[in-house]
């Protein structure tokens, strides 16, 4: 009995033995097929994902190109310029240009002068502060051969308070000051005229001087001042006319404020369009070309009219 139960036992053993060995056999064999088959999995995976990688990086590198060509500098342009509204403008205007690869570098001026002269002499590329009538009056007596660019605003001209509040407050020898360049002088007292205060001879028209006052029943005096003063006096004159640009410097609203001042289907309004004045020549450069389209947008006009309340008005 004894004797059977170990034989039993070693046999049990025995084939618990060839199981286990079964066993380990399989078991070595299954992680070599894994391994085979992750390989091969791999190795697919590594055929399909390369040239998705290489276009995803043949993408990406189209774009970094591409976004490197829209910022590409293309140059500065250099702008001469009022300081209002002119200069505001051009503020909303440069970012827009920058987007397009263009520097905008703005200087102001306050005087009439020197921003056509630092024009002519090619210092700056273009100015913004004048008016076709001034910008051919100055060609004229300086001997420059500035043109207009493109024509962006219109100031309408202004009668607006001194020291009295209402035309019919004018009294026997008051002053009023006006613009002493030839253009806006005239632009004034066709204003002065246009509300009974003086009447010029006939044909006077745009070049009107104070010598061509023919009637002036209140003896009013015309001070003459250069444009940038003429607001500076308002608190000794009766009345002041001013550019619509002086207006907003001196703080006056032409909707608001003004006495009276130019219909925009007057000949002065039409006629006294602000420009982008360049050299002779230079009107087609492409920085400028790009300069008067952008001001010339929908953007810009906008700015224009939310900002200015009437005393600016976009001319196209």
């Amino acid at each position: 009995m004894k004797k059977f139960i170990v034989l039993l036992t070693g046999f049990a053993l025995t084939v618990s033995v060839l199981t286990g060995c079964g066993a380990s056999a399989e078991s070595a064999k299954e992680p070599e097929a894994a391994q085979t088959e992750d390989a091969g999995a791999a190795q697919e995976a590594a055929e399909t994902t390369e040239p998705e990688a290489e276009e995803t990086k043949t993408e990406e590198t189209e774009e970094t190109e591409e976004a490197a060509e829209t910022t590409e500098t293309k140059g500065t342009i250099k702008v001469a310029a009022s300081a209002t509204p002119h200069a505001e403008i051009l503020e909303q205007a440069a970012p827009i240009l920058a987007q397009q690869g263009w520097d905008l570098e703005v200087t102001v001026f306050d005087d009439y002068v020197q921003p056509n002269l630092v024009v002519d002499s090619g210092e700056f590329d273009a100015n913004y502060f004048q008016h076709i009538p001034y910008l051919e009056s100055f060609n004229e007596e300086k001997g420059t051969h500035l043109v207009n660019a493109g024509g962006i605003h219109y100031e309408p001209f202004g009668i607006y308070p001194g020291t009295k509040a209402s035309l019919d407050e004018l009294a026997d020898g008051d002053v009023i000051a006006v613009p002493n360049d030839t253009t806006n002088e005239a632009r004034a007292l066709l204003l002065l005229e246009a509300n009974g205060i003086i009447k010029l001879k006939e044909g006077a028209g745009l070049t009107a001087t104070v010598r061509d006052i023919e009637e002036n029943p209140k003896n009013i005096e015309i001070e003459e001042l250069e444009a940038a003063q003429v607001s500076r006096v308002k608190d000794e004159v009766a009345f002041v006319v001013l550019n619509g640009n002086y207006a907003l410097e001196a703080g006056f609203s032409v909707s608001k404020d003004s006495i009276a001042y130019e219909s925009a289907d007057s000949e002065a309004a039409q006629t006294y369009v602000n420009v982008i004045a360049v050299n002779e020549g230079n009107e087609n450069n492409e920085g400028i070309k790009a300069l008067v389209d952008v001001l010339t947008s929908d953007e810009i006009k906008d700015y224009i009219n939310d900002t200015y309340d009437g005393a600016v008005i976009p001319f196209s």
